[in-house]
């Protein structure tokens, strides 16, 4: 099966705006590929590799340009797995070069689409306005399976693939199988926003309020002695947290799988800056120093196993039960059941004036809908924040020469961005020198003082409202806007869309 098949088709779905026809085109692709290759196009669609990361980044692929490409296609779907497993296997010295030399002989043989679906594969971004969402109705109605199976199966395996190659071998039967298992990590739950309070109150009439702490989003496993510990990106990342992995371990309960959040406290109390709480999971760590240092302290509201009772259907109401039954109060989110109006607003202030950035209202009726925004959680900021991609910066002057300074910031809109705005504000000697070096590992071209980057880079931005501007291709501009902070946590996928902006601007506005 050619390359090019795989890529006029993911080019045709970014096309459309329509999700129904995103999904006949993907699933009249699965279905035309042959089985033996299934396994691996489902993955490239999802923007992922079978073989994990092979050590090619935005630095080794934006860097330098890449070859002329081919004026036919000729690479097949097995030349670029093969080439992939190529190139994760070179290691020891003068590994980058010959790495480089290998993509450029695989980048060679392509043709100027390929080339930019071969990078976007290789980095995680390929852009075809096709999340895990639509690619999962595809393979539904291309194996001749109910939805509700793939889409369960895929919650709990957390891996599109392999319930591809399961939902055309064995069909509803074989996706069946899945359970939530006991260090194999599920996709998290997130929340929509609430506008306001009224709103929530409106949407979530059996509710339920919590403090919404801004830390490290984690889900804790642990059967005996064992305790993993991963993150929203399924990260295995146990090591870096041995406080939190002898707080869970030290449980009366054999086996649990718990979700919550943990974060570093001042003295006071008082929540630590998102970044802070970061350091944590860098790159190069010494944990006994960090811990030292910067102490972490786990806080969980869901418990999605206790013993061999699994809870993913359950009410959250008997989710908290079973949460409140294993931990100690000191080890659970804040929280209380939202009858009276008038106490919701003064544990929302209480909230608030304890440094925490909000609150979630959720439903006790509410099932766990893993990897889903469910209609059942949402969250509310009194402040305003949006979650955006960094799509080019500024060269700075004065003290802030050699750094990447002010950021051009875009909303996610379809299968790209559209620009809101540009700030410098917020920005600590640290931030700028990371960020310069960030930046131009994803760069892509320059125009004058300008670095355009791979929109990879999602930074949370507050801002004071948002104004009508001519500027923008979307009409919007932020107003006032500062960076809180970057969020390596999330992908560019998960950025805020132009639509919940305009939704603000339309609040705001009284509309």
């Amino acid at each position: 099966m050619l390359l090019d098949d795989i890529v006029q088709r993911s080019l045709a779905v970014a096309a459309t705006r329509s999700r129904k026809k995103k999904v006949a085109l993907l699933a009249d692709l699965l279905a035309a590929t042959p089985p033996e290759a299934r396994l691996r196009v489902t993955a490239w669609l999802g923007g992922t590799l079978p073989q994990g990361k092979v050590g090619v980044g935005p630095a080794t692929l934006y860097r330098t340009p890449p070859p002329p490409p081919s004026p036919t296609p000729s690479l097949t779907v097995d030349d670029l797995h093969a080439a992939c497993d190529a190139l994760g296997a070179i290691s020891g010295p003068g590994a980058a070069a010959e790495r480089r030399a290998q993509l450029d002989a695989l980048l060679g043989a392509a043709t100027e689409a390929e080339q930019r679906f071969i990078a976007g594969v290789l980095v995680g971004e390929v852009r075809q306005g096709a999340l895990d969402g639509v690619l999962t109705l595809a393979i539904a109605r291309a194996a001749g399976v109910p939805d509700t199976a793939v889409r369960r199966a895929a919650m709990l395996a957390g891996n599109l693939p392999e319930i591809a190659r399961d939902a055309f071998t064995g069909g509803e039967a074989a996706l069946s199988r899945y359970r939530l298992e006991v260090f194999r990590p599920i996709q998290p739950m997130l929340a929509q926003t609430a506008e306001d309070l009224d709103d929530a109150w409106v949407r979530v009439p059996s509710r339920v309020i919590e403090h919404k702490l801004d830390g490290a989003r984690v889900q804790v496993h642990k059967d005996g002695a064992r305790v993993r510990v991963y993150t929203r990106q399924l990260n295995d990342v146990t090591a870096a947290v041995p406080e939190v992995v002898e707080r869970v371990a030290a449980l009366p309960d054999r086996r649990l799988v718990l979700d919550g959040e943990v974060l570093a406290l001042r003295p006071d109390g008082r929540p630590c800056p998102f970044q802070e709480t970061m350091r944590r999971f860098g790159r190069r760590l010494d944990v006994a120093a960090l811990r030292e240092e910067l102490p972490l302290s786990p806080f969980f509201f869901d418990c999605l196993l206790r013993g061999d009772v699994e809870l993913l259907d359950a009410p959250l109401s008997a989710r908290q039960a079973a949460l409140d039954a294993a931990l100690p109060p000191e080890l659970c989110v804040s929280r209380f059941v939202a009858d009276d109006r008038a106490a919701a607003e003064r544990f929302v202030d209480d909230t608030l004036d304890r440094g925490h950035e909000g609150v979630m209202i959720k439903s006790l009726d509410g099932a766990y809908e893993a990897g889903d925004r469910g209609a059942s959680w949402l969250k509310l900021k009194p402040t305003h924040t949006l979650d955006l991609v960094v799509l080019a910066a500024e060269w700075g002057s004065g003290r802030r020469r050699g750094w990447l300074s002010n950021l051009h910031l875009g909303a996610r809109d379809g299968d790209g961005f559209v620009m809101l705005g540009k700030t410098f504000k917020g920005l600590t000697d640290e931030t700028l020198a990371w960020q310069t070096e960030a930046l131009q590992a994803r760069e892509r071209r320059r125009e004058g003082h300008v670095v355009h980057v791979e929109p990879s880079l999602v930074v949370e931005i507050a801002f004071n409202e948002l104004q009508e501007s001519p500027r923008y291709p979307g009409g919007l501009a932020l107003r006032f806007a500062r960076v809180k902070g970057y969020r390596p946590d999330k992908a560019a996928s998960e950025a805020d869309t132009l639509a919940a902006v305009r939704r603000i601007f339309a609040k705001q506005r009284g509309g």
